[in-house]
């Protein structure tokens, strides 16, 4: 696909530029002519020409109406020289000439004072006329004009044979692109469909979180039918100016059905769809109600013959959208767009390794399992990040060490080697991370520990222990968020058994913990005193990784519930942990020196150290759906 280029320079924009030189020539011309008649005259006040006339110094005079130059006599300093002034109404002028002998005549009319008077009346309107066409000139080139801020900036791509994406460029979202296949059909062969009686679509949502590939899906769709493809963000429609933004949306829908069949990718639909009735009253911004407005408009007036328009819009909220584009006749379908499983991850990195130099120890379905939960974008990044590494280091070909560091790089943050932590801040931070590698390898349904470290990364981590998830899960059980609970808490409870004190490095974990365990009582409904009650207000957020809990309005004695349900469930993590580790002590002891002796610990070295912790045998059977 490539950037259809723009048309050639139109006669009005040469008519433009010949005025704006005709105009700077005259302007030239009437600055420089003054110059070229002459040095320009002194002038002086008519009261020093009267005093000179009384006193004799004056010569010649002549008397214009708008002006009168006179030369003083041969005598003095300023002999013969010619001065000017402006003319006052005085009757008595005459005789008073006269009577000094002044030798005085009026002036004839000038030769040039047609010209002048021309140009003094056609320069202002060429200038203004010259400009007026160079910047209209400019908008045409490609830069906003006051004359096309209503045009649409949607950018236009053709099919081209060198940059063509395809669905064989779009990997992961296999449901995705099947539902897609059938858009794509009908752009194709729209006959097969209309013989039977079915109605394409006019609107496709693409939903799901950033970095999935929506946009990609959307080109892919365009390269596969081989149409048109019309591209614009939905902030692009939102301008200060109220009715720009309608006018915007009704040149994009000319331009498309002048080009069908064709496709229009809205990106970020949310920025005009927003819905119109938001914080329980209606109203809010005029510029964006009327764009939204024109769009449900445009939307309703396609035809189903030959002006085959089908409109692609990507969003990650689709829950703030207005309920009139997701009526039936608009957006009638919605595709998922999520992020890919272990199979998807692979295939999403043989895509993007293929430019980039692999060396024989690399293993794609290693580098797969340990992302879980990483979009299209992740991987990319994932994939370029190995690569730099290995450029840094002078190698040639990338190897599987550079996909590990450039994942922990992604996950944890940068290694902060400059951050040097003291021998008593060491020693914390090492107890704190086996800790929760112990913790972690004793309960039941945590993911595998990979790797531990007391090299400090990224902003505030001064240590941390890799987890990494042996399968892609969908479903965890009470006793496996128990579990993460009582992991998040064996670093304070290291603490608290070695040192006797806590410290500040466990603020993280006590927030993450009490979250999970809020959601235990408020949403999963995991509580034998609550019930199966959902005490959440609203939905979460699954695309935006938000995991914000507030509750709906409830009675203090309910509130103070599940307060002491949460606390509850947060201590009993606490003292499951506190007891795993006193009764491993010794190891805790040995892991622990060894930590402290090489900073990192992982691979086989740490499987066998942790291995010798005994599970905890689970207590809750109930499986529920987790967000």
């Amino acid at each position: 696909m490539a950037i259809k280029k723009q048309p050639q320079t139109p006669r009005s924009r040469q008519i433009g530029n010949i005025l704006l030189i005709v105009s700077g020539l005259l302007l030239l011309v009437n600055l420089v002519l003054p110059s070229i008649i002459g040095p320009p005259i002194p002038r002086v006040p008519y009261s020093l020409f009267i005093d000179q006339v009384q006193d004799g110094e004056v010569a010649k005079a002549s008397v214009g109406q708008n002006e009168i130059r006179y030369q003083l006599k041969a005598e003095g300093e300023e002999a013969g020289q010619v001065f000017s002034t402006a003319p006052i109404f005085d009757l008595e002028l005459p005789k008073r000439l006269e009577a000094n002998g002044v030798e005085f005549a009026a002036t004839p009319p000038s030769k040039n004072g047609w010209f002048t008077n021309i140009l003094s009346w056609v320069i202002p309107p060429l200038i203004f006329v010259g400009i007026w066409q160079f910047f209209l000139g400019r908008g045409r080139g490609g830069q906003q004009s006051v004359l096309s801020i209503g045009k649409s900036r949607a950018k236009v791509y053709v099919e081209g044979e060198d940059d063509k994406i395809t669905f064989a460029d779009v990997a992961g979202v296999e449901e995705a692109k099947t539902e897609l296949v059938e858009i794509v059909d009908f752009l194709k062969n729209p006959q097969r469909f209309i013989q039977i009686g079915a109605r394409i679509p006019k609107g496709v949502l693409l939903v799901g979180p950033p970095g999935t590939g929506k946009t990609l899906m959307a080109r892919a769709v365009a390269g596969e039918a081989g149409v048109p493809f019309f591209s614009i963000s939905g902030s692009e429609f939102v301008e200060l100016f109220v009715g720009v933004g309608s006018s915007r949306v009704r040149d994009l829908f000319e331009q498309a059905k002048k080009q069908a069949p064709c496709i229009i990718f809205i990106d970020e639909l949310d920025a005009i769809g927003k819905s119109r009735a938001s914080g329980g009253f209606y109203g809010g911004n005029d510029e964006r109600e009327q764009t939204l407005n024109q769009l449900l408009t445009e939307m309703d007036g396609f035809a189903a013959g030959e002006q085959t328009v089908i409109v692609l819009a990507a969003t990650n909220r689709p829950e703030s959208l207005d309920p009139a584009l997701l009526r039936p006749g608009r957006f009638d379908r919605q595709v998922l767009v999520d992020r890919p499983d272990l199979q998807g991850r692979m295939e999403i990195l043989e895509i993007h390794a293929k430019g980039v130099k692999l060396g024989d120890d690399i293993d794609l379905r290693a580098i797969a399992t340990r992302t879980p939960g990483f979009a299209g974008a992740d991987l990319a990044n994932l994939v370029n990040e190995a690569a730099l590494l290995a450029a840094r280091n002078n190698r040639t070909t990338v190897s599987q060490a550079d996909f590990n560091e450039a994942i922990e790089r992604l996950v944890a943050g940068l290694e902060k080697k400059s951050r040097v932590l003291n021998d008593k801040e060491k020693k914390i931070v090492a107890y704190h991370e086996v800790g929760h590698a112990m913790v972690g390898a004793a309960m039941p349904g945590t993911s595998r520990v990979e790797k531990i470290s007391i090299v400090p990364r990224g902003m505030a981590a001064l240590g941390y222990t890799l987890q990494l998830p042996t399968e892609d899960r969908f479903l965890m059980s009470e006793n496996e968020l128990h579990g993460q609970i009582a992991t998040l808490l064996g670093g304070r409870s290291a603490e608290e058994i070695v040192f006797g004190s806590i410290t500040t490095g466990a603020a993280n974990d006590l927030q993450r913990a009490t979250d999970l365990a809020e959601r235990m009582v408020t949403t999963y409904g995991m509580s034998k005193v609550l019930g199966p009650l959902a005490y959440q207000q609203g939905q979460q957020n699954n695309f935006l990784g938000n995991d914000m809990n507030p509750r709906r309005l409830v009675s203090p004695q309910t509130a103070e519930a599940i307060d002491q349900e949460v606390k509850g469930i947060v201590e009993n993590a606490h003292q499951q942990a506190l007891g795993i580790l006193h009764e491993h002590r010794d190891l805790l002891e040995t892991i622990a020196t060894q930590l402290l002796e090489t900073e990192v610990i992982e691979g086989e070295a740490l499987n066998q150290l942790l291995s010798q912790v005994k599970s905890v045998e689970p207590n809750y059977q109930v499986e529920v759906a987790t967000l």
